[in-house]
């Protein structure tokens, strides 16, 4: 059996510390906390999580379908490539030169959630972390890691 790479044992992990960084934040809040927003045009923790169990049920049905098939070659390290990097430096952690542009219409929040969010956040990010990756690399590669890149950065801000 092949051995596990660096990347993907990373990869996990960043998966588990969301986990227990999402249960430790919302789990004690009520329907009511999860739905406060800090300003008009702000995104509640509820909202959040939303965003976030949405990006993966859209997008990791792509990645899979991506995916199948062998891997072309063993790769032991695997990084964003420019547009992962320059996406996360533009839109998910901007700075005080950039702002935070609109999520797409497809994986935006609804206006309120139910208390039940979190746990389908965790399923979520269940099925990310379950998501059968080949240890190899090709075309597909790249886009894989700057889409999972972007979603653990933006699971690390939120």
């Amino acid at each position: 059996m092949e051995a596990v790479p660096a990347w993907y044992v990373r990869l996990i992990g960043e998966w588990d510390t969301s986990d227990q960084r999402a249960i430790s934040l919302a789990k004690p809040l009520s329907t009511q906390q999860l739905n406060w927003k800090p300003s008009p045009g702000a995104w509640s923790v509820g909202q959040c999580l939303e965003h976030l169990c949405v990006a993966n049920e859209v997008y990791l049905p792509a990645i899979a379908r991506a995916l199948a098939g062998p891997p072309r070659k063993v790769v032991q390290e695997i990084r964003p490539g420019w547009f992962g990097r320059w996406f996360i430096r533009s839109y998910i952690a901007p700075s005080s030169e950039t702002r935070r542009a609109r999520a797409p219409r497809k994986i935006e929040p609804g206006t309120a959630v139910d208390a039940p969010i979190l746990d389908r956040f965790l399923r979520s990010n269940q099925a990310a972390a379950t998501t059968p990756l080949p240890f190899g690399a090709g075309r597909v590669f790249v886009p894989l890691m700057d889409g999972t890149a972007m979603v653990l950065m933006s699971e690390k801000l939120r």
